[in-house]
Parts: structure tokens; C-alpha cells; sequence
């Protein structure tokens, strides 16, 4: 597992991504989810974006399958 980035959000705790894979790691206050095949300019997208929640629920959740790991 990739390096955590901590990050201001309501929802979101931390965020880490292994570009090797493609595997976004997002960890919610409810717990630690993976993502799998996400380009990098989404993950670099998540981490500049004014809020983080809101680029997720638009850009990454319900368009990449992901599992949940802890």
C-alpha cells in the first residue's frame, strides 16, 4: 500500500495511490477502500481539488469498481 496523504475533508481521511498499479487507496471516516484502474490525472485531481468529496462522488465513485479493505 502506497504512502496516506492526509487531506481536509469531512468524509475523506487519507488518500494514497500507486501508480504501478493504478489502485486508488481513499480512506473514509467509515473505512479503507481501494480503487482499481484510476489514471493519474484523477488521482492528481482528487488531491487538487477545493473538496475532495465532491470530486470523489463526481469522479471516481461509481465509475471505477473498488473493495473494501479495512
Amino acid at each position: 500500500m502506497p504512502n496516506m496523504i492526509p487531506v481536509s475533508s469531512s468524509n475523506l481521511v487519507s488518500v494514497g495511490y500507486d501508480p504501478s498499479t493504478q489502485s486508488l487507496y481513499i480512506q473514509f471516516r467509515t473505512g479503507l477502500y481501494v480503487y482499481s484502474g484510476v489514471p493519474e490525472p484523477v488521482y492528481t485531481g482528487l488531491m487538487n481539488a477545493s473538496s475532495h468529496g465532491t470530486y470523489h462522488a463526481k469522479y471516481i465513485k461509481n465509475h471505477y469498481p473498488y473493495r473494501k479493505i479495512g
